[in-house]
């Protein structure tokens, strides 16, 4: 395999991004030079609001979950179609984000931590964004939509992806600091942050800032000839759990359960296990003196952060709601195309672990859905309102079931050619092997076949069939036994990779070498392995993988 050609990049690190009045002066001046050259636009080009959450399991009322309020997300699935078993191809922020934004498996980027920039690494991999751009559309980012820092060139990705500096909400920067109000009256930075947010820095929250910037950058694209591109990246639930304290009541922790399964499998390889030092790393959590690497956390503290994580659900829902009712108030619902995501999942107690950073479903299963003017919901009529604010404090709002569901196992590598076919524009074709020399191609399906299965051409790589359905996810570990750095291990470090494969039957996960100069797995050098039946074992407690060596793999596993 020849190496990635170098290739000449912005400035590292470039200039801090101007504020949101600049963006919105600039953003101004271009809508109004392109207002005297309006009849060289394509009117009916369908705009892109791409909604990125971070560290989001499907705990969503559309998805299933009795306990979690999520009405506005809610309300956005019954005009959607619906992907109840969407994966992550990597369950950790910057390696998925990279992976499902330029439409390339981790293997193919590269990146299996947070310290290299793909065009550099790996090769010069077009974007999402990018592509949209370069189709006459002007994109703009808010919030997390890449992840920040030096896998995204300092820069998420300027000025290739967007047509403006990306706005990052000015309150974020406390994120990690100590703003949580402890019972000693002290300020504390917490894993459990429930806050008042008239006493927190700048008397905001990140979230709210970045609803309030893309509303903002709405109301100024309404009157825009050329059609636009907005990712909207939310923090919450990522940890901190720093929220408004309000939404914990919607939680009574009389209420909350413990996971089903909240003890470490007796037959679960140690190298599949993540340690969740983050978690390890609060002042609160520090605290509870927990051994390392297995724990566990004391029940009670356990029932305070899954309160936490879906009161930090419960408010995100609120966010997405406020931003999609400026959607609708602006009459932009029957001309925007709305995919709503996350780049992974989140354990809450699951296996006896927390946080990400693992092939469980749990980690890498993810919330997916897409709505499409007058394709998956009729078009709005005149005085109607298709995205109505929703509080979630109003206990007598009914559940809203989903549009469409698809059960087939789908990725998220998958996003570049669905959203790009939604659109209208030309799908990017299939990556040749390797593709590190191809700018523009794809290792996802492209998921617009679910909606419209008899109008669209035959795709030879589109799996009909839900029992054929395949999805790949990866982890890489740097020892066989859980240490200080087996959640994240830097590039160098990496020892082992986990490969995982999920299909309606089962998931079969096998830990093998790993050389990380050469970026190349040895499958004859296997550490360990992971098999559970979907049917018997839905949450994967009872690994069989040893039980099908001495008897021979399933019929299903056989080459």
């Amino acid at each position: 395999m020849s190496p990635p050609r170098q290739l000449p990049l912005p400035p590292l690190p470039p200039p801090p991004p101007p504020g949101w009045r600049l963006i919105s002066l600039l953003l101004g001046f271009w809508i109004a030079l392109e207002s005297a050259a309006q009849g060289n636009s394509d009117t009916d080009a369908l705009n892109v609001l791409l909604i990125i959450v971070d560290d989001l399991r499907p705990s969503l009322g559309c998805y299933g979950d009795k306990l979690v309020r999520s009405p506005n997300i809610d309300q956005l699935a019954s005009h959607s179609i619906v992907f109840q078993n969407a994966f992550a191809q990597q369950a950790v922020c910057a390696p998925s984000r990279v992976s499902f934004l330029t439409g390339r498996r981790p293997d193919t980027t590269h990146l299996y931590d947070f310290n290299s920039y793909w065009r550099v690494h790996s090769g010069n991999f077009s974007t999402i964004p990018q592509y949209f751009k370069e189709n006459g559309y002007m994109t703009m980012s808010v919030g997390k939509v890449f992840h920040p820092g030096i896998s995204s060139n300092h820069s998420d990705d300027s000025p290739y992806s967007w047509s403006f500096p990306p706005y990052h909400p000015s309150s974020e920067k406390y994120e990690n600091t100590k703003t949580c109000r402890g019972k000693d009256g002290k300020l504390h930075a917490n894993l459990l942050c429930p806050v008042d947010v008239a006493d927190v820095p700048e008397g905001t929250l990140p979230d709210k800032q970045s609803t309030e910037e893309a509303i903002r950058l709405l109301e100024k694209l309404k009157s825009s000839v050329s059609p636009f591109f907005l990712a909207v990246g939310y923090h919450k639930p990522h940890i901190p759990f720093r929220y408004p304290k309000e939404f914990q009541k919607l939680y009574p922790l009389e209420n909350i359960t413990l996971a089903p399964d909240p003890n470490v499998p007796e037959g679960l390889p140690a190298v599949a296990y993540n340690p969740w030092m983050d978690i390890r790393e609060r002042e609160d959590v520090q605290a509870l003196n927990i051994s390392v690497p297995f724990g566990p956390i004391p029940v009670d503290f356990q029932r305070k952060i899954r309160q936490s994580y879906f009161a930090s659900v419960s408010y995100l829902d609120t966010q997405v709601g406020h931003l999609l009712s400026a959607l609708d108030d602006l009459h932009l619902a029957n001309n925007t195309i709305i995919a709503f995501t996350s780049d992974h999942g989140w354990a809450l107690g699951e296996h006896g672990e927390w946080a990400k950073y693992s092939n469980f479903d749990v980690t890498t299963r993810v919330p997916l859905m897409f709505y499409v003017p007058g394709k998956t919901a009729p078009p709005v009529g005149e005085g109607e309102k298709l995205f109505l604010y929703r509080d979630p404090f109003d206990v007598s709002s009914e559940l809203m079931k989903p549009g469409r569901l698809v059960t087939d196992l789908v990725e998220l590598v998958s996003l570049f050619p669905t959203l790009t076919g939604f659109a209208g524009l030309p799908v990017p074709p299939w990556c040749p092997i390797p593709s590190f020399h191809v700018e523009l191609c794809r290792e996802g399906q492209n998921l617009q076949k679910h909606l419209q299965p008899h109008d669209l051409e035959e795709d030879p790589y589109f799996l009909g069939n839900s029992r054929d359905s395949i999805a790949y996810s990866q982890y890489p570990r740097p020892a066989d036994f859980p240490q200080w750095n087996s959640d994240k291990p830097s590039l160098k470090d990496i020892k082992i990779m986990g490969y995982s494969i999920r299909t309606i039957d089962y998931r079969y996960t096998v830990w093998v070498g790993f050389n990380p100069g050469e970026f190349r797995a040895n499958f004859s050098d296997i550490h360990a392995g992971e098999l559970y039946f979907v049917d018997s074992d839905p949450l994967q407690d009872h690994n069989v993988y040893n039980d099908s060596q001495h008897g021979g793999l399933p019929h299903s596993l056989k080459p």
